[in-house]
């Protein structure tokens, strides 16, 4: 191959990986800034898995998928699945107490059964099981009465659908690439479902799931993108839709350094499961779910908190103190979290932090009881006022080690009673005289 060629083969190939990588974003972030707004203000989200798996309190799905039990034997749960005592008024009271700004609810698991009239089979909630409701709608009515955001699960892969290639671990129906015909008729049946919910329902946010079985083409997951916004243009799609989503949501692990994405949430349970399973007792205290809530918020992220009901609607009473004692203190500190942006870089002070959006209150949270003194460092910032949050207490601060012919800020202590100290995490809001300016040099002559 001459040197012409060469290039020309060289150019070609930086295109086509070009095209890829443009591919692999496919959303732009400037084209959603606006609608994502409210989303990065909510901070606090409530995640809601409600379903027949709560009848034997078993792994939502994949119990019967990972042979746990018997696929028949899951399925007969369909039969103990009454929701006698389900109260979406109760709720969405609930969910609001928690401070929470939006909640999203299963409208379909892997198991392939609809917690909401579909029409497109007969596998759901109001047509299979004894409870005879959809649960989804008045849900919604009630949560959108509080001004509360309704998000809607949806899992892509439904392992019950006869025309869905997968079944049990190690069981597959077809081949996808040997029957497109058959394939085609499920994608029929998924898209269908997606367009049932989002033309009765007009969910504010779609939380996918299931997506890593497929590719994006197989999942013609623009399609589904056009079929949501051509509905909803203000919806937003969570990360789950091969490269088609507006936010990422890690599951259960929080990130140690913050994220670099523009819009994220840590999806976290209250305990160590998603649905209802009695023999999980491992419950997160209080103290542990608002110092997690904290972290997400300070690295710029939400926490999508989640609860599992019961099969006959009741929220189990750990799930309840919870969200109550959360709700509780966000009465006394949410000036600190919402509507807020990410804190200060780490190292400047040892504990999470916020700031309003204008830079020029910073909040700084001390877990524990943390009480004496405590330090900023690099704050290139005169300070006109301190306060507890929720107390209103005012404090006052030093600054040590200031040289007067040095540009290098001295270090700020700040002297916290242990009389002003929250039950469980303390916020100082800290006002400055102008938008929160940063030393980040070495010392010395820098």
């Amino acid at each position: 191959m001459n040197t012409t060629a060469f290039k020309r083969l060289s150019c070609l190939l930086l295109l086509v990986v070009a095209g890829r990588v443009t591919a692999q974003s496919r959303v732009s972030a400037d084209a959603i800034r606006d609608k994502m707004q409210w989303f990065a203000d909510a901070k606090l989200g409530i995640f809601i898995h409600a379903g027949i798996y709560a009848v034997n309190g078993v792994d939502e799905s994949w119990s019967f998928y990972n042979k746990k039990i018997s696929y028949a034997d899951y399925m007969k749960q369909l039969k103990g699945f009454n929701l006698q005592r389900y109260d979406p008024a109760q709720w969405a009271d609930l969910i609001q107490e928690s401070g929470a700004r939006y909640a999203v609810i299963i409208t379909k698991h892997h198991d392939g059964v609809a917690m909401y009239d579909t029409r497109m089979n007969e596998l759901s909630s109001v047509k299979a099981t004894p409870a005879r409701k959809d649960m989804v709608k008045p849900l919604f009515d009630e949560l959108r009465k509080r001004q509360v955001k309704c998000g809607a699960y949806y899992s892509l892969i439904d392992w019950s659908y006869p025309d869905y290639p997968g079944f049990l671990k190690d069981s597959f129906r077809y081949k996808v690439e040997q029957d497109y015909e058959r394939w085609n008729r499920f994608r029929n049946f998924f898209q269908g479902q997606i367009r049932e919910i989002a033309t009765q329902y007009q969910p504010d946010l779609w939380w996918f799931d299931g997506d890593w079985e497929h590719s994006a083409e197989r999942w013609e997951s623009e399609k589904v993108r056009q079929i949501i916004l051509s509905r909803n243009p203000n919806a937003i799609i969570n990360g789950r839709l091969q490269g088609y989503g507006d936010y990422e949501t890690p599951e259960q692990n929080f990130p140690v350094s913050r994220p670099k994405y523009n819009w994220w949430e840590l999806c976290m349970t209250i305990n160590n499961n998603w649905g209802y399973q009695p023999t999980d007792t491992n419950w997160k205290t209080p103290y542990e779910i608002i110092t997690i809530f904290v972290d997400a918020v300070a690295n710029g992220g939400n926490l999508l908190l989640d609860i599992g009901p019961m099969a006959d609607g009741t929220i189990p009473d750990e799930q309840v103190k919870v969200l109550k004692e959360l709700g509780a203190w966000n009465k006394r500190n949410g000036e600190a979290i919402f509507n807020t942006i990410a804190g200060i870089p780490q190292g400047h002070f040892y504990g999470p932090t916020t700031l309003s959006k204008d830079s020029t209150t910073l909040y700084l949270f001390l877990h524990g009881k943390t009480d004496g003194p405590v330090m900023i460092k690099g704050l290139d910032n005169r300070i006109t006022d301190i306060t507890v949050l929720g107390s209103g207490k005012k404090l006052d601060h030093k600054v040590v080690g200031k040289i007067s012919w040095s540009h290098v800020p001295g270090l700020v202590y700040i002297d916290v009673p242990a009389a002003a100290l929250d039950q469980y995490v303390t916020v100082l809001r800290v006002k400055l005289d102008k938008p929160v300016k940063l030393y980040r040099g070495q010392g010395g002559f820098n």
